[in-house]
């Protein structure tokens, strides 16, 4: 749960990246904010200093339309869905456009290097980056460092702000390149066990499971409906059969497609119970639930309580 604090909220709809940036400039009205230039083929990218940017006001809690990865030097905490995590030190913070979170600074001290930047800067040119931001850190967005992976990540960032500066014709390859680097070289700081080793098909269909389930998501409009609501329903999409999709789901990353499916109900649950006006039965509705009082149960199984006394 959030701490009730009245600038931690959730606007009815998703932050852009020109929303960040103006609500950037009225809390920092002493720093310089760049325009923000959106090329259709290019995308966005943009790399800054914590220290010139980040302030001891909670950014937002709502979901965001673009990727961020910070390297933290300081104290705070990122409220994220159903978990508070607090940070002491240094880490690594991985974000995307699907799930909402909030940080908030505990100690006036604040450093290290965040970039931003959008879906189209990544898509298509490198799905497997896309996936590793958007699956592999998906339960999992803090990654804790030492002080010598601190100076490995520190390089990296140093060296983005530099290359973005430059007038290398292709250095948006290189900066799409440096996120790739990052990315494995946080893959290589967690265990073993918590990231996907690609090399077999049980890796692969279950990462297509995992991008089908996600692709459902954030319920924008109560006129949203989800589709793929149960394991049958994606084997079917994906054309496997049911056993073989729950074999290789369960192998690759230990919990079974419908528990999956569950928990990522679960966590649109939370969200739209916390930051919509919907009422419980447009809720149920848009989740799959034909009757209110199915998802009432669901929502008690998942989280130990009845969604009108979570909300």
């Amino acid at each position: 749960m959030l701490t009730k604090n009245p600038d931690l909220h959730l606007a009815n709809k998703t932050q852009s990246l020109q929303d960040y940036y103006d609500w950037l400039r009225v809390i920092r009205p002493d720093i310089s904010i760049p325009n923000l230039e959106m090329v259709s083929d290019i995308g966005h990218f943009g790399v800054f200093k914590r220290s010139t940017h980040c302030t001891l006001h909670p950014t937002p809690y709502n979901r965001r339309d673009f990727y961020k990865i910070s390297l933290i030097i300081g104290s705070g905490i990122l409220h994220y869905p159903n978990q508070r995590i607090e940070v002491n030190g240094r880490a690594l913070l991985f974000t995307n456009p699907n799930i909402p979170y909030a940080w908030e600074c505990t100690s006036d001290t604040q450093s290290g290097y965040f970039c931003l930047f959008t879906e189209n800067f990544i898509h298509k040119r490198n799905e497997s980056l896309r996936e590793s931001l958007l699956w592999r850190i998906h339960d999992c967005p803090m990654i804790n460092i030492n002080e010598e992976q601190e100076k490995t990540f520190m390089e990296i960032f140093v060296k983005m702000m530099g290359e973005l500066d430059g007038d290398y014709i292709h250095k948006y390859e290189m900066l799409r390149n440096y996120i790739h680097l990052i990315v494995h070289e946080a893959l290589k700081v967690r265990p073993a066990d918590t990231y996907f080793k690609e090399n077999n098909a049980s890796v692969r269909l279950t990462s297509l499971f995992l991008e089908l389930l996600e692709r459902q998501f954030p319920i924008g409009s109560t006129d949203h409906i989800l589709e793929l609501k149960t394991a049958h329903d994606f084997a079917h999409k994906l054309s496997v059969h049911v056993n073989h999709l729950n074999h290789a789901v369960k192998e690759v990353t230990g919990r079974t497609t419908s528990e999956h499916i569950s928990k990522r109900i679960a966590t649109e649950a939370v969200a739209l119970l916390k930051h919509t006006e919907w009422n419980i039965a447009q809720i149920a509705y848009c989740l799959g639930f034909e009757y209110p009082a199915n998802f009432n149960i669901f929502f008690r199984r998942q989280m130990q309580g009845t969604p009108k006394s979570f909300r």
